[in-house]
């Protein structure tokens, strides 16, 4: 008897549950949050941090699963306005604060929070070539996204006068990435909804994170805002458009004979995309009170 046609439907069934308790807690934490939270606190801004998160690369995997083109262009554009977004947000607004507070401990935090994001990311990658009894994509992105809360939920629960900008932009990249990602999933005949954990994962530590009150001090918010810093300058150069071939957005344009000119011009576009992406949070910092 043939178990396959069983399985698949034992693990969607698997994933289908995983993603509505993620999004069910998601919920429950909202509600929490708005229930608690005060005037003083970040905990409004960090509800809109995390649902916008959820929709973007809830979005984004629905929009890649239901795609029956490559859209390499979409990539480079949403990929490099995310990432130039990052950037300039994370040296614009975390940056400034660790150095301030203690500028040698910052100065360690920018550097280890760089290293461990690299180190992280290889070691994702290295799982990703192992036979493991889990969809690997959706465990890195889990991965990714409850770390990223994790630290979200801390920065804006030490300084509360932190904006909105700065958690929007550094969730800014979750649109193409779940695009990428549920795209990736339907070309191999797998489900896109193991995507809905990483898509509620911000909001699911950022928010317990900032209700509680953990140790403040200028040495410890130095290395707090440091290893920030830096590990949101390691994701935000990892989503730079990478217009080589044999990279991803050389898979999503396809292998043909036009491709290295079409590689071409997408390097020019990510130079665009990118600088355009930096461009727009200064123009928003100016604007915004």
């Amino acid at each position: 008897m043939d178990i396959k046609p069983r399985q698949y439907l034992n693990n969607i069934r698997q994933e289908t549950l995983l993603g509505g308790v993620s999004t069910l807690a998601l919920v429950g934490l909202t509600v929490l949050a708005l229930l608690t939270a005060q005037p003083e606190d970040n905990l409004g801004k960090l509800v809109v941090i995390s649902w916008v998160a959820f929709g973007a690369m809830a979005g984004g995997a629905v929009v890649g699963a239901m795609s029956k083109r490559s859209h390499p262009r979409g990539l480079v554009w949403g990929y490099g306005l995310a990432s130039g977004a990052m950037i300039a947000s994370a040296a614009a607004f975390l940056v400034p604060q660790a150095i301030g507070q203690h500028a040698k401990v910052g100065g360690f935090g920018i550097a280890a929070g760089i290293l461990v994001g690299y180190n992280a990311h290889t070691i994702g990658h290295r799982l990703s070539h192992l036979d493991l009894p889990m969809d690997t994509t959706a465990t890195e992105l889990a991965a990714h996204a409850l770390s990223a809360g994790l630290i979200i939920g801390i920065i804006y629960g030490q300084m509360p006068e932190l904006g909105i900008l700065l958690g929007l932009a550094i969730v800014s990249h979750k649109g193409p990435a779940g695009y990428a990602a549920a795209r990736r999933q339907t070309l191999e005949g797998e489900s896109a909804l193991p995507l809905l954990l990483p898509s509620a994962g911000v909001g699911l530590t950022a928010l317990p994170v900032a209700m509680l009150s953990l140790p403040s001090s200028a040495t410890i918010n130095a290395a707090i805002f440091g290893f920030a810093s830096g590990v949101f300058l390691h994701v935000a150069m990892d989503f730079l458009p990478s217009c080589e071939v044999g990279g991803e957005i050389d898979q999503a344009a396809g292998i043909t004979e036009t491709s290295h000119e079409l590689l071409d011009r997408l390097r020019v576009q990510s130079l665009f995309s990118t600088s355009l992406g930096g461009v727009a949070v200064v123009v928003a910092w100016v604007l915004v009170p």
